[in-house]
């Protein structure tokens, strides 16, 4: 072979990963982001609902839900259904996969083995770091509590912690034993702008694009929103997000919303493949104003609207007057019937099934710990 000749063939590195992916928050995606980072092609294997049961308790999202949520992250080149929970080399094989990517916390069967024991033998395993500050354990752990201290404080609010006697909160949550791991507590996540500038394109409209707007919260990014995000895009050649900001959510949606805080709605938002650009902490009302400096050609709104808004028809009238005047507005209809509150209600009506399993999982996070 010539020089030149042995250059075209550069074999694309061709990447695995898998997991759960329940409840795909933006810590799931900044590992996808990482792992596609370390290669050329992204396979993503997700877990069936059996075989989560089987090793680690009832997933709150169906198989259906997850398999969606992983396939709009727009790190991910294509989902396998169904992969099985401890990583086989067959499967990386049959996929033509080089190497396998997983965050470097701890992912073992109820038994003990380690799920990643086989390719890390072959010597075909790389670690990317976890993401400090969000978990799925945690998430739940904030929604039992509905706790706000994930946000930073505002208008002197009473916060769901400060409500209720502490004895029965730390009851409810965890069950009574020492609570030590670092994990499963309720952690402030700050934003740094590398994150931020990570997550997002940065391409700007041509200027002939057609531009749609959509806003809303966002909280809990799940399948309802890819799926009306995707509507969304398809009306236009490039889509701006508006996410509201936590003070206005907490003002429409009341005590303990939302659940995820202004910073991880956004970072959640980017990581979708149908997004181009967010605008961090919308308005409430879309002015006429704003549809100018946007260059906003369409305003889109769904059709399913979480039943936690307190709001009534006439403020949400009103929100749209500017677009509506325009002739700019367009109902597009919600593919899927999920809403954050929906998210929310699974996991109170699982929550004795999640403490046992919140329970099991901090003991091997407190272990992990004392391990270092």
């Amino acid at each position: 072979h010539s020089m030149a000749e042995t250059k075209v063939e550069k074999k694309q590195l061709r990447i695995w990963t898998d997991g759960c992916f329940d409840m795909m928050h933006w810590g799931h995606a900044n590992v996808l982001r990482q792992a596609k980072a370390l290669g050329d092609y992204l396979i993503v294997g997700v877990h069936s609902d059996a075989e989560i049961l089987k090793n680690k308790g009832p997933p709150v999202m169906t198989e259906k839900e997850r398999y969606e949520a992983v396939r709009a992250c727009k790190w991910v080149d294509e989902v396998v259904e169904d992969a099985p929970y401890i990583t086989q080399l067959e499967t990386m094989d049959k996929y033509n996969c080089d190497i396998c990517v997983h965050g470097d916390d701890l992912s073992t069967t109820p038994d003990g083995t380690d799920t990643y024991g086989l390719v890390k033998a072959a010597g075909r395993f790389r670690t990317v770091p976890r993401t400090q500050g969000v978990s799925t354990t945690q998430l739940v752990g904030r929604m039992l509590l509905l706790t706000k201290d994930h946000h930073a404080p505002y208008n002197n609010d009473h916060t769901a912690i400060t409500s209720v006697p502490t004895g029965n909160l730390m009851e409810m949550t965890e069950g009574s034993k020492p609570k030590s791991s670092p994990y499963t507590g309720v952690v402030q996540y700050l934003p740094t702008s590398r994150r931020i500038v990570q997550f997002s394109e940065g391409k700007e409209p041509k200027p002939n694009d057609k531009i749609v707007y959509i806003d809303g919260t966002f909280d809990l990014f799940h399948a309802g929103h890819v799926a009306i995000l995707r509507e969304a895009r398809n009306l236009g050649d490039y889509l701006i997000v508006g996410i509201l900001p936590d003070d206005i959510v907490n003002q429409k949606k009341g005590f303990g919303w939302p659940v995820m805080n202004l910073h991880e709605r956004v970072l959640s938002v980017l990581s979708c493949r149908y997004v181009d650009e967010v605008i961090i902490g919308a308005p409430w009302a879309i002015g006429e104003d704003f549809i100018k400096s946007q260059r906003i050609n369409i305003v889109a709104r769904g059709t399913v609207s979480d039943p936690a808004y307190k709001v009534s028809e006439e403020d949400y009238y009103d929100a749209f007057a500017a677009p509506r005047k325009l002739g700019i507005l367009k109902e597009i209809a919600s593919q899927h019937l999920i809403t954050t509150s929906d998210v929310v209600k699974r996991i109170i009506e699982n929550r004795a099934k999640f403490v046992e399993r919140n329970t099991k999982k901090e003991a091997k996070e407190i272990l992990l710990e004392k391990k270092e």
